[in-house]
């Protein structure tokens, strides 16, 4: 489509709308996670009663990029923030993220989730 062709359509799409006969629709889009701080990291691992060792996998990262958080060297990813943020918010959330199998790092945290309350049930998808 060349760019004259793509203005006409918008033109003829804005006029349709001011005319009543298209309906736009709004989505709300989340705001940016919060930034985690390498002592609340750490704070919240030691509250889910969980070593780094068994934080890492529920994050989907290493043992030792949990280590570089908690000592200020790196900062997580915006998906790891995120994660990091469900986890404090819901814990009980990660459930699903943990009922997709069985390994043996999987019941390690099951374990250490249980320790704090939170059930972790694994069903057949």
């Amino acid at each position: 489509m060349s760019v004259f062709e793509q203005i006409k359509s918008c033109l003829e799409g804005s006029i349709a709308y001011s005319r009543g006969g298209l309906s736009l629709k709004t989505t709300t889009l989340p705001l940016p996670p919060p930034k985690a701080e390498a002592e609340r990291i750490a704070e919240l691992r030691k509250r889910l009663r969980m070593s780094q060792s068994v934080f890492a996998p529920t994050l989907n990262v290493s043992p030792k990029t949990v280590q570089s958080w908690e000592q200020g060297v790196r900062q997580p990813a915006d998906a790891a923030l995120r994660m990091l943020q469900v986890i404090r918010e819901r814990p009980q959330g990660v459930r699903m993220i943990l009922s997709s199998g069985g390994g043996s790092g999987r019941r390690m945290i099951r374990r250490a989730f249980r320790r704090n309350g939170v059930t972790v049930k694994t069903t057949a998808v």
